[in-house]
Parts: structure tokens; C-alpha cells; sequence
């Protein structure tokens, strides 16, 4: 079989979906930049001589004690906040698959197979590094598994404003998938207790959202009321309440088949739900949460080298740095390997790996994960942060350093293409 003939991996995709996919990347990497802010924040107010007063914001705590719902700040911001991102997350993994170049097979398998190779490998070495450690050591085993596709991005658009957007695409996928998984592995392996009959209640409020949803209902009185429903009687559950908003997503319509006018399909709600939850997700939902989470006190150099000398920090810092970029470049070769794929033209492993070491960066959905195996308090949990924070720090900075070589070679090719557009702004490649 010649070349030609064999499929490619990281293809250029339609001009449509380049188009949709571009609107993406402008806001999540806005976002990424106000979650850089709100961490900055976090960092200095913990440790600043106002520390009380940001711990004091953390843990004050707001909402009906009748339902159970009296939470403090910071347990909104993880369980209700991160909802949206959830639920927004949701939205494009159902778009992709149903609408979006992922619903061919084909397309689908990359960043499918690299997701998953991007959970297995980092988890499986935070297991070894952290074997014999104690103390319920392996609880953290997800924690290096996640990638940050709001801090990713916005490091991207920093350093590497001509590297070919299938690369982009590839990173926005891979971290859509690998949120998926995450709140499976949330829902499954940090379930502590369950409770049946109000995870079977929630069945009813989801059940009419799906039903208004399904004939394109919009009015937000009708399903704001049924949406929180549904998160508070998932809440009460046990299961994670982020939960709810992959749920909620899950049912929202692509595609709407018009029952007038002939036949056909034109696009769902999911669509419209995207465009107002994303910017809520991006600008408000995942900085705030990082402002009332990420902020930890150090306690100078010898905290700091006492936070990363815990057995469980080592093993976030190698399942981020090493893990995440070694089961995505070997799980995307593997697939190469038994599908006789080739790279997308013009594209090299080296930026493979680059966008792998670049998925290292696990911050927003690490922390969520390191609270729910070591809880907010106690050392341990301080060590899980910072151990976060540098993992994720270190493999921006060296994706940094790859791509930013990658980005000079591709700056004539970018030139040439943004040179060959026609009238209708449809660049020739894509006719």
C-alpha cells in the first residue's frame, strides 16, 4: 500500500469545523488567562499577611440548610462552579462525536486512543512511585491524569501562534475526551458513599429537561429550576455533583430534525447552549475556582522542599511530567503502527510530543481530584497543591521550549496560507 493511500493522523479538518473550532480556542484561551490570574491571586493572598482573611473567603459558608446545601465557598466553587465547566465539556465531547470530523471512526481513534494512554500510563507510574508510601497513598492515583485545556491553550497561544491548528484541534480534543474520563473515574473511584433513592429522583428532573430540550425549549425559568434539581439531588447522592452537568449535557440534542419545511436536520440547542455556558465557563466558572483553590502557603524554601519530598507529590510530578507525554506519544504511535497511518503533511513527532508534554499541565480538574482523595486540610493535601502547581508549571515550561523551536519552522508555512485566502475568507486548502 502506497503512502498516499494510507489515512493521516492529525488531518486537516473541514473548513466549518476549523471555523467552530477556532471560536473555541479564542475563548478557552482567554479563560486559560484568567485562570492564570486566579491562581496568581490565590498564591499571593495565602501567602501574604492577609492569609487569615483568605482562608476565612474559603471557608464561608452560604446556602439553604434545609436541603442540605449549607457548603462553604470553596466546596461551591468545586462542586457547583466546575458543574458548568462539566457541563460545558459535555456539550463538545456529544458535538464532536455526533456533528463534528470525530464521528468518523477514523478521526475518532487518535485522540480516543491518546486520551486513554494519557490516564494509563501517568496513573501506573504515580502507583509505582508511590507503592509502599502508606497513608492511603494511592488514593491520588487520578490526580496526574487530567489535562488543563484552559491553561494549556492560553501557554499555547503564548508560544506557539504558527504551529498548525490540527495540532491545536488535537489538544482540544484529546482534553475533551480526557474530561470525560475524568468525571467517570470521579463518579466511580471517588464515590465514598451512595445514596440510591436520590440518584433515582434525579432521573425525573433530567427526564423532563431531556423531554423540553428534545422540542427546543429555551425559556430558562423552565430549565434553570430543573438543571438545579438535578445537581442537588445528585449532590445529595454522593456522586460528585459535577456529574450532573455531563448528565444534563448528555441529553441536550445536536441535531434537531425539522418536522416542516422538508427533510433535513439544522443544529440542536447544543449549539446555543455552548455559546452562553462557555464564556460563564471560561471567565467565571474555572478562575474562580482556582482563586478559592489553588491558593496554599508555603512556607518558604524549606516548605516547599518538604512538599515536594512526599512519595505523593514525586508521583504527581512524574505521572504530570513524564506520564502524560510517554502514554500520548506511545499511544498515538501505536495507533499509527496497526492503522499504517502517517502524520498530517508538514507535521513531525516532535510536535506530537510537544502538544504531549504540553498536556502535563493537569491543573483545574487535578486539584478537584487531589480534594476529593485527601480532603482540603492537613499537610498532605497542602503537599497535593503544590506538587500540582509545579508539575504544572514544569511541563509548560518545557513544552515551552520544544514548541517555540516548532513554531519558528511553521512561520513561512503560516504566512503562505494566510496569503492564499479568497474573497469569501475560505482559505483554498479547504474548497
Amino acid at each position: 500500500m502506497s503512502g498516499a493511500a494510507n489515512p493521516r493522523l492529525f488531518d486537516r479538518m473541514s473548513w466549518a469545523e476549523a471555523r467552530r473550532v477556532a471560536d473555541i480556542l479564542r475563548l478557552e484561551t482567554v479563560g486559560g488567562a484568567l485562570l492564570l490570574a486566579g491562581a496568581a491571586l490565590a498564591m499571593a493572598w495565602a501567602n501574604s499577611p492577609w492569609a487569615a482573611a483568605y482562608e476565612a473567603v474559603r471557608s464561608f459558608r452560604i446556602g439553604p440548610r434545609a436541603l442540605h446545601l449549607e457548603l462553604d465557598l470553596a466546596t461551591w466553587a468545586a462542586d457547583g462552579l466546575l458543574a458548568i465547566f462539566f457541563f460545558v465539556a459535555g456539550l463538545e465531547l456529544k458535538r464532536e462525536f455526533v456533528a463534528g470530523d470525530l464521528r468518523e471512526v477514523r478521526r475518532a481513534a487518535v485522540p480516543v486512543a491518546t486520551a486513554l494512554g494519557g490516564v494509563a500510563v501517568p496513573a501506573i507510574l504515580y502507583l509505582l512511585v508511590t507503592s509502599g508510601a502508606g497513608g492511603g497513598a494511592a488514593r491520588g492515583w487520578a490526580i496526574p491524569t487530567a489535562t488543563d485545556i484552559a491553561f494549556a491553550l492560553a501557554v499555547l497561544a503564548v508560544i506557539g501562534r504558527h504551529l498548525p491548528a490540527a495540532l491545536r484541534t488535537f489538544l482540544l480534543t484529546l482534553a475533551v475526551v480526557d474530561d470525560l474520563l475524568a468525571i467517570v473515574i470521579i463518579a466511580v473511584f471517588y464515590t465514598t458513599h451512595l445514596s440510591v433513592l436520590p440518584l433515582l429522583a434525579a432521573l425525573v428532573p433530567l427526564a423532563i429537561f431531556a423531554v423540553l430540550v428534545r422540542y427546543r425549549v429555551r425559556a430558562w425559568w423552565l430549565l434553570l429550576p430543573l438543571a438545579a434539581a438535578t445537581w442537588t439531588l445528585v449532590h445529595a447522592s454522593g456522586v460528585h455533583a459535577t456529574v450532573a452537568g455531563v448528565l444534563l449535557a448528555s441529553t441536550v440534542p445536536v441535531l434537531h430534525r425539522r418536522r416542516t419545511g422538508g427533510p433535513g436536520t439544522g443544529p440542536g440547542l447544543a449549539e446555543h447552549f455552548e455559546h452562553r455556558f462557555r464564556p460563564i465557563s471560561a471567565a467565571v466558572a474555572v478562575p474562580v475556582f482556582a482563586l478559592l483553590t489553588a491558593g496554599v502557603t508555603l512556607g518558604g524554601l524549606d516548605g516547599l522542599a518538604t512538599a515536594l519530598s512526599d512519595p505523593v507529590s514525586a508521583g504527581i510530578l512524574v505521572g504530570l511530567v513524564l506520564g502524560k507525554p510517554i502514554g500520548i506519544v506511545a499511544a498515538t504511535w501505536l495507533v499509527a503502527r496497526f492503522t499504517r497511518a502517517t502524520l498530517g503533511e508538514g507535521l513531525a513527532w516532535v510536535d506530537v510530543a510537544g502538544i504531549a508534554i504540553l498536556s502535563g499541565i493537569g491543573f483545574t480538574v487535578s486539584l478537584l481530584i487531589g480534594e476529593l482523595a485527601f480532603g482540603t486540610g492537613g499537610d498532605r493535601a497542602t503537599h497535593v497543591k503544590v506538587a500540582i502547581l509545579a508539575g504544572s508549571l514544569t511541563a509548560a515550561l518545557l513544552a515551552a521550549v520544544v514548541l517555540r523551536l516548532r513554531d519558528r519552522a511553521y512561520r513561512r508555512i503560516h504566512a503562505a496560507e494566510t496569503a492564499d485566502e479568497n474573497r469569501d475568507d475560505v482559505p483554498d486548502v479547504y474548497e
